[in-house]
């Protein structure tokens, strides 16, 4: 069973940049999508962007595809989110959680497993 922690989240002003991890146990890690998604107060968990397994395919929701950018290390068990050019907008609670498919395309938190407790992201304008 693959556990996923974040970490990297805080207060930022807007503009500002932020890197956020994603650190998974287990030893198939290589073998699963890793998407990012968030969620503001208030409203639906939203996809942000996603990866394949060999982190050679991304794919990035529109509202955030020219400032933001997911990346993994197979190495260390990680997928990153880094955020920048940060606005109020971007204010959420953003998740980690597996595709079990390894399918990128896929947008809808339905599709993915294993979520972690998510890390707070407030920007400040």
């Amino acid at each position: 069973q693959v556990q996923l922690v974040e970490s990297g989240g805080g207060l930022v002003q807007a503009g500002g940049s932020l890197r956020l991890s994603c650190a998974a146990s287990g030893r198939t890690f290589r073998t699963y999508a890793m998407g990012w998604f968030r969620q503001a107060p208030g409203k639906e968990r939203e996809f942000v962007a996603a990866i394949s397994g060999s982190g050679v395919v991304t794919n990035l929701a529109n509202s955030v595809k020219d400032r933001f950018t997911i990346s993994r290390d197979n190495a260390k068990n990680t997928v990153y989110l880094q955020m920048n050019s940060l606005k109020p907008e971007d204010t959420a609670v953003y998740y980690c959680a597996l595709q079990p498919f390894n399918r990128v395309v896929e947008t809808s938190p339905r599709q993915y497993a294993n979520w972690g407790q998510g890390t707070q992201v407030t920007v400040s304008s």
